[in-house]
């Protein structure tokens, strides 16, 4: 874990755009906010956006905003989530998950740095800091359900969080630690 931490603070001091691989439930947002928090762009907006389950229609609202009368429902201008995160960190959690359209869309403001909001009919600067995670591991051809190209921009660090059955050291500090915040939130145990 600790080489995991060392390589987290050097991504944190880059401008490099961080994918983040590990199992499910080992922390990988707890990760991509400690990167967040240890760079330039810690007293800007972190912005986490979960791909698992949403629609493409969805989730493009979602990242970009609309506009009023976009669609159906569109009753105001929404800003997106890519808006809210401008100067600071967008993570995109299960970024495999999410459709080869809505990837195309995201590779193309990757390499533009351009979007716009649907309904749109200006661009809007993307100026925030983009970190990935997906729980699929990475094979000689990519990582099964992310475009190749998608994966080459996202990539830029690459840092695998170990579960916590690789660390067994790390249970008796971890159970010290979980103790002690129980202890002082629940009413007649000793702190």
């Amino acid at each position: 874990i600790n080489r995991a931490v060392d390589t987290a603070k050097k991504a944190a001091a880059s401008r490099s755009t961080v994918l983040l691989l590990g199992e499910s439930g080992t922390g990988k947002e707890i990760f991509a906010r400690a990167i967040h928090n240890w760079s330039d762009r810690k007293d800007k907006p972190f912005v986490a956006i979960n791909c698992v389950g949403l629609s493409k229609e969805l989730l493009e609202s979602e990242l970009f905003g609309h506009e009023k009368g976009a669609f159906t429902g569109a009753l105001q201008l929404k800003k997106g989530k890519m808006e809210l995160a401008h100067g600071g960190t967008v993570f995109f959690d299960e970024l495999s998950e999410t459709s080869e359209s809505v990837q195309a869309r995201l590779l193309h403001v990757l390499e533009t740095r351009r979007y716009r909001r649907v309904g749109g009919t200006s661009d809007l600067s993307m100026g925030a800091r983009v970190i990935s995670a997906t729980n699929r591991l990475p094979d000689a051809g990519g990582i099964d359900g992310l475009r190749p190209d998608l994966y080459f921009r996202v990539a830029g660090i690459t840092l695998t969080v170990p579960p916590l059955r690789d660390r067994i050291d790390d249970v008796p500090v971890l159970a010290e630690h979980f103790l002690k915040l129980l202890g002082r939130q629940v009413p007649g145990v000793p702190k």
